[in-house]
């Protein structure tokens, strides 16, 4: 068969091929096997299907792709320099190096058609979820009859790893129920992993597990197939109710000495191997990186293709805006990552006669307060939703009935439920969040490091952030998590003192758009009076803050989070009433952000003439000192907890008054 552009499909299929063998074998390190099977299934999605625009990758209507057996990153670097988009050859032969755009695994960059960061496996599938969600949704909140602004598929390419994965299951189950159509994964069934056969360990029946998961399942029985591919992608598009999987039989290293081995896996194929593979495809064995004169004439025609695509979308977008001038204004603000002008005006100012009040219940209320007049906010959580206070009210659930829903229900799919926010946020044009325990944080793992990697501005609510769940016990009492979100680069953790450090929370994690983690309380916990203690809100935004002073010099500073925070005042009173010292109170409810702040202003809170400080925190003490310094103390958590009452556990862990002035007067010798 000859293309369009006047090439045979076969030298359009092999110039991929090679590009990828030659780029790994180039690295000397990298995953020929996945490109060389699943060549053909890549060639005939990019150049029969995807809408996409080379010259402008970020566009908004354009099909999304994610390469989820993301090892097999050379493929899609090929396609993406072959279709016009901003890879050049030399960054193909620059594959896996410094400073390259082709690293090991795909690593989030829109503007050169890498849609989302892959590589621990059954994240993309998920992320891919979550970007269908986002499209559905707002082609329900913006589409009218004659004006299809949001119309667009996700497509991915998806590998055995990928399924064996548990996150995997919990992704396809929710897409099923929520019946995205509009998702199509292609899988590339070569039977082939790392330590061999996947027959070792995966004999189940995949095709009945997603009809099952309410999945629309076709096969494709020879992945060389170009004709049979198209047609199942084209039924695949055909159905409407159910997202599909077409599960294609490829070969691992298709036409080299080491086809269906396990080691075509995850290793260039050697000189030799290389050789013996271009001359069974009649290869140019010199110069390396060969590209046909004929093969870009059909692979770029993506771009006139592409920008007539756009221009057709942007003519309707002009008499989109003609016949529905309000919804054209906030379909470009939204697209365009903008927010109202307005978007904060109802966030309550939370006053002592509202207390004691949870912080996980002033999320809620700051949360609701900012849906109400942005109106792409959508999220949920993982079966928790009453007790992280998640819900935004007045709206219907995210469903097939109401695919224009706000109220995400996840199920208790904490796994799942951390990739689809990434999914949603990477998407665009909605604020996406997810909640569950803080303790539970451990089962979005991957996510958090993939959202903090990708600088995806996702929005994780964590509640019962410490030894206060109390009678749950051990299993629910968060201790090292603090420490180790705090350790992960790129993240933000915000662990609110009171109701209107929460509010202010929300304030940072809607208006920077970054990733950013919520530690919230269950116990109910005083409001910072805004009277007595101004610019609450202000001094949280920035970090830290000196919540309360004294006159002169202090001797001693205390340095608190979250709950902790009422315990550092009660015991400034006390330090100076019996023992005559000047105690300050910093709350520092986010050390990254307060690490961002000029250092005049970070010498203002924490003066380095004072040496005396004090951490006090419900978690491990892990990381404090870099602010108590190396005469400073911390009183923190380095056990595990125990079942009890909230007040006792704290009690006995020594979250007490009288604990915390003894510690102090220690520091300052009195």
């Amino acid at each position: 068969m000859t293309e369009p552009g006047g090439a045979p499909h076969e030298l359009c299929i092999n110039t991929m091929r090679m590009l990828a063998a030659d780029a790994v074998q180039a690295a000397n390190s990298g995953h020929p096997g996945l490109p060389l099977g699943a060549a053909p299934t890549c060639y005939v999605l990019w150049t029969r299907f995807m809408r996409h625009n080379p010259s402008n990758p970020l566009w908004p209507n354009r099909d999304r792709f994610i390469l989820s057996a993301g090892h097999g990153s050379a493929l899609l670097y090929a396609i993406l320099h072959l279709t016009g988009y901003d890879i050049s050859l030399e960054d193909l032969q620059r594959f896996r190096q410094w400073g390259s755009k082709t690293p090991g695994h795909p690593e989030y960059h829109p503007a050169i058609g890498v849609e989302a960061t892959t590589g621990p496996l059954g994240q993309g599938f998920c992320m891919g979820v979550g970007m269908a969600v986002a499209e559905r949704f707002l082609a329900t909140r913006f589409n009218r009859p004659g004006f299809r602004l949001v119309d667009h598929y996700t497509y991915e390419i998806v590998s055995d790893g990928d399924l064996m994965e548990g996150i995997s299951y919990e992704a396809a189950s929710l897409a099923g129920r929520l019946k995205l159509g509009k998702l199509i994964y292609l899988y590339d069934d070569n039977k082939i992993s790392i330590e061999g056969e996947t027959k070792i360990t995966f004999t189940e029946d995949v095709e009945a597990r997603f009809k099952a998961c309410e999945w629309h399942v076709q096969r494709v029985g020879d992945g060389n197939d170009v004709r049979a591919i198209e047609q199942a992608i084209s039924r695949a598009r055909q159905e409407s109710e159910k997202p599909s999987l077409i599960i294609i039989r490829t070969h691992i290293g298709f036409g080299s000495p080491k086809q269906d081995s396990a080691s075509a896996h995850g290793e260039p194929l050697g000189l030799d191997a290389l050789k013996a593979t271009k001359e069974n495809f009649c290869w140019t064995l010199e110069p390396h990186f060969f590209v046909p004169e004929e093969a870009p004439c059909e692979f770029r025609l993506a771009i006139d293709r592409g920008q007539r695509l756009e221009a057709e979308w942007r003519s309707l977008l002009e008499e989109y805006r003609k016949a529905y001038p309000a919804e054209a204004e906030e379909f470009e603000r939204v697209i365009n990552h903008r927010l109202p002008a307005d978007w904060d005006a109802d966030i309550p100012v939370f006053r002592v006669s509202d207390g004691p009040i949870a912080t996980r219940v002033a999320s809620g209320k700051a949360l609701n307060a900012i849906a109400k007049r942005v109106s792409v906010m959508l999220g949920g959580s993982a079966d928790l939703a009453p007790s992280t206070k998640t819900l935004i009210s007045g709206s219907e659930d995210q469903s097939p009935e109401h695919p224009d829903g706000r109220n995400l229900r996840f199920g208790v799919r904490e796994h799942a439920m951390g990739a689809l926010v990434n999914g949603m946020a990477l998407h665009g044009g909605v604020i996406p969040y997810g909640a569950t325990f803080l303790i539970f944080s451990d089962y979005m793992r991957p996510a958090l490091r993939l959202a903090a990697l990708m600088d995806a501005p996702s929005i994780f609510v964590f509640t019962h952030d410490s030894i206060g769940v109390g009678e749950d016990g051990p299993t629910h009492q968060p201790i090292e998590h603090l420490a180790s979100l705090r350790a992960m680069p790129n993240m933000i953790l915000f662990r609110p003192a009171d109701a209107n450090e929460t509010a202010a929370a929300w304030r940072v994690a809607v208006a920077k758009g970054k990733p950013i983690c919520f530690a919230l309380s269950r116990q109910n916990l005083p409001v910072l009076d805004p009277d007595r203690y101004p610019g609450v809100v202000e001094g949280a935004m920035k970090g830290a803050y000196v919540l309360s002073d004294v006159e002169g010099t202090p001797d001693l500073l205390i340095i608190a989070t979250g709950s902790e925070v009422a315990l550092a005042l009660a015991a400034q009173e006390k330090l100076l009433a019996d023992k005559g010292i000047k105690a300050r109170v910093v709350s520092m409810p986010s050390w990254e952000l307060f690490k961002e702040q000029p250092e005049e202003y970070r010498n203002q809170v924490l003066p380095p003439d004072v040496k005396a400080r004090l951490a006090v925190e419900a978690g491990s003490s892990l990381g404090w000192c870099q602010w108590t310094g190396s005469q400073g103390d911390v009183i923190g958590i380095d056990r595990f907890g125990a079942s009890a009452p909230g007040p006792e556990v704290m009690k006995r862990f020594g979250f007490t008054v009288e604990n915390v002035v003894a510690r102090a007067a220690a520091l300052v010798g009195k």
